[in-house]
């Protein structure tokens, strides 16, 4: 295959470049604005990148990935770990990270620059809009709709049906059971806001 830049160089990026090497990319390099390194591992770090390589936005802050998404002139590859399990109904949009152990069944649309971590499980008929990032052990129930931008902790659970508005943060070990409005923080069994 092709190089492929991975835009970020902190530990999420180091997790990409592994997940990059297992779907057979050789040439690796991360792209920092300004490099504390000169290489990671045996990859160069780089301060910046030329229109239309292949890249990928290894970064896990959701609103800098889109920032980035909206300014670089790159081809956005999508890349799953191969120990995963996906429906073939299952659509996954560009530049998104599907990491080991995750699960997506059937009829369920994962957006544009997302991170769907380590044994995150999204059951059938979901909705993960652009630039979400579910964390390690996250479990959606069936129907569940995650806006734009919303960042889901370690280990939070949302029942069936429910819909998580835009730009939420779901903290860690979170149970949602009932809708969020666009913009909250929610923490806690069962998960209540805590800010607007």
């Amino acid at each position: 295959m092709n190089k492929l830049v991975l835009y970020g160089a902190g530990g999420h990026a180091k997790v990409i470049a592994e997940l990059a090497e297992l779907n057979h990319y050789a040439e690796l390099f991360f792209c920092e604005d300004q490099p504390s390194k000169s290489q990671i591992w045996n990859y160069p770090v780089v301060s910046k990148i030329d229109d239309g390589e292949e890249c990928v936005l290894a970064i896990g802050n959701n609103a800098v990935r889109k920032r980035l998404a909206g300014v670089l002139k790159n081809t956005f590859v999508t890349l799953v770990h191969p120990k995963t399990q996906i429906s073939n109904r299952a659509l996954i949009g560009e530049g998104t990270v599907v990491m080991a152990g995750a699960s997506i069944n059937t009829d369920v649309r994962v957006g544009k620059h997302c991170i769907v971590n380590t044994n995150a499980s999204i059951d059938h008929d979901c909705i993960i809009e652009d630039f979400v990032h579910l964390s390690p052990n996250v479990a959606l129930a069936g129907t569940v709709s995650i806006g734009e931008g919303t960042h889901i902790g370690i280990g939070a659970c949302v029942i069936q049906g429910i819909k998580v508005g835009r730009w939420c943060t779901v903290g860690a070990g979170t149970v949602i059971i009932k809708d969020v409005p666009d913009g909250c923080t929610v923490v806690g069994n069962p998960g209540r806001i805590i800010r607007k």
